[in-house]
């Protein structure tokens, strides 16, 4: 994500704060439908680090885990994705962080309720699907849920990030479009089903513009309840 933190005495507090204030009357234009969600809870949600803001129009809002760095930046974050409704998943940092927040996730998903990763993070390269989401499917028995954000509205703007990070501007309508649930059987190949979701992500990114034509086309937009 583009960096929020430039100096060492700047405010988290202060800065968490202006964002979510700023997100929350975006939120005021942004028009979210869902395609083809299949609803199972509990899940893993498995997104590009460039649209990590689609967490905002998938249901379930407080039953939703999403994971967040233990970077500078991730501290703002993730205090702007609490205020939101939603709750965070953060490691330690360190090597043992990643391992940690693997637990934690397993944890959340045995107990029913659902997480979100972005798949290609935190540093890339973007648009490549790590395995930990299969290793954590695998082991909490639970299924991975592709899913891709998408508009063609002009007031889509793009960060100059690693991961040209997307985030709505102005009166914007878009789609988060769902793949079919990634089951991974307990003996399965980790990489097979790596290959799985990577193939499932390009696939999405092929069908939204024809998918955001479609809900367009019979006006299907309605305001994502919090």
């Amino acid at each position: 994500m583009v960096t929020l933190l430039k100096g060492k005495n700047v405010n988290i507090n202060k800065v968490s704060h202006l964002v979510f204030r700023v997100l929350k009357f975006q939120e005021l234009f942004t028009e979210i439908v869902e395609v083809n969600n299949p609803d199972k809870m509990p899940c893993i949600y498995a997104m590009w680090h460039a649209h990590q803001f689609c967490v905002h129009g998938i249901r379930h809002r407080s039953k939703l885990h999403v994971l967040v760095s233990r970077s500078r930046d991730g501290e703002i974050i993730a205090d702007v994705v609490e205020k939101w409704g939603f709750k965070t998943v953060r490691g330690s940092k360190g090597k043992k962080g990643a391992v940690e927040a693997s637990m934690q996730m397993i944890s959340i998903l045995k107990s029913g309720e659902n997480c979100a990763m972005m798949v290609d993070g935190p540093k890339g390269p973007a648009k490549v699907a790590k395995d930990g989401a299969v290793k954590i499917a695998k082991l909490a028995g639970v299924p991975i849920v592709p899913v891709y954000w998408y508009s063609k509205n002009f007031t889509w703007a793009k960060f100059p990030s690693w991961d040209s990070l997307r985030a709505p501007i102005f009166i914007t309508k878009l789609i988060n479009i769902y793949g079919e649930p990634i089951y991974v059987p307990a003996d399965g190949d980790e990489e097979e089903y790596r290959q799985k979701l990577q193939n499932s992500l390009e696939e999405l990114e092929k069908n939204a513009p024809r998918a955001f034509d479609e809900v367009y086309q019979f006006g299907l937009w309605k305001k994502k309840g919090k």
